[in-house]
């Protein structure tokens, strides 16, 4: 049976006399008839108690929800261009699109990097993460390009994720974020966990978070915009969006945690250099992405 996922949320003001099925939707990120299904299972509670389908918010009422993870579907390959940096028996290095999702999820079952790995490999990805995400060691936001590894092995997966645990594995970024600074270079360290009042969100919060350190230094800074190059020190979801945002520099074209720009699709936010010992060989390898057509389109509109 799969776990369950318990969201607490607590109701505003603004949330005061709402049908509670419409607030659930809206807080958990799921459908009204989703919503309206749990609140009739029970699997809804208003202040400890059982909601009722008729029931509507008050606000400062805790809502608590238990949300039922998705049964996994297995990933199927497809037949899908994917550009191979680098390739060997263990382990290949992608350079993943703008808009292309990592594996399948919620939304996205197919056309995913993982069902075109699927289909390039024949099959031959690690286990570990199961197999719904086979080979996936880390991951990159749907609008973020740029540079991931994939483990061919568990043994590879297994050596690769003890350097991403030990802090030892080069990630570094290029992003155009919002406003100037006054200091040319600095660190976010913020710890980062899933919002209570949008699971589709992170935040910087003290409860149920993981510490988070990003470093950041300005390439170039113009009117009302900087070109920045981040380096990941932990790898949390949505890291480098939530830390640029939490210091009021939210990446450009950020539609969750900034705001849309122009005929952005997301944020300007690249993937441009990963590095790692290889966990069979022991040899260090560096693997470096140019900036793409959207990121160079951004820095001339910019200028």
């Amino acid at each position: 049976m799969a776990e369950s996922e318990i969201l607490t949320f607590t109701a505003e003001d603004a949330d005061e006399g709402k049908r509670l099925d419409l607030l659930v939707s809206e807080k958990c990120g799921i459908t009204r008839s989703a919503a309206s299904k749990l609140i009739a299972e029970g699997s809804v509670t208003v202040c400890g108690k059982k909601a009722k389908k008729s029931s509507t918010a008050s606000a400062g009422c805790v809502i608590e929800t238990v949300m039922p993870e998705p049964e996994p579907l297995d990933a199927l390959p497809e037949n899908i261009p994917v550009d191979i940096v680098y390739e060997d028996d263990d382990l290949l290095v992608v350079n993943k699109p703008k808009g292309m999702v990592v594996h399948p999820a919620a939304g996205n079952y197919s056309k995913t990097l993982v069902n075109a790995l699927l289909y390039h490999c024949s099959g031959r990805l690690s286990s570990i993460n199961g197999v719904i995400r086979p080979g996936i060691v880390h991951r990159i936001d749907k609008n973020t390009s740029g540079l991931l590894v994939v483990a061919k092995t568990d043994a590879a997966h297994t050596g690769l994720a003890a350097q991403i645990k030990a802090h030892s594995f080069t990630r570094e970024y290029r992003a155009v974020v919002c406003g100037r600074f006054r200091d040319t270079e600095g660190t976010v360290d913020a710890p980062i966990g899933r919002s209570m009042n949008d699971r589709k969100k992170m935040c910087v919060t003290d409860k149920n978070s993981r510490n988070a350190v990003t470093h950041y230094s300005v390439i170039e800074q113009y009117e009302k915009y900087s070109y920045l190059k981040l380096r990941l020190e932990t790898g949390r979801t949505h890291q480098i969006r939530v830390h640029m945002a939490y210091i009021g520099h939210p990446v450009l074209g950020d539609d969750v945690y900034g705001k849309p720009f122009g005929g952005l699709q997301g944020q300007c936010l690249h993937a441009g250099k990963i590095g790692f010992i290889h966990p069979i060989t022991g040899e260090y390898l560096e693997f470096v992405s140019e900036l793409p057509d959207y990121f160079n389109d951004v820095l001339k509109k910019i200028k």
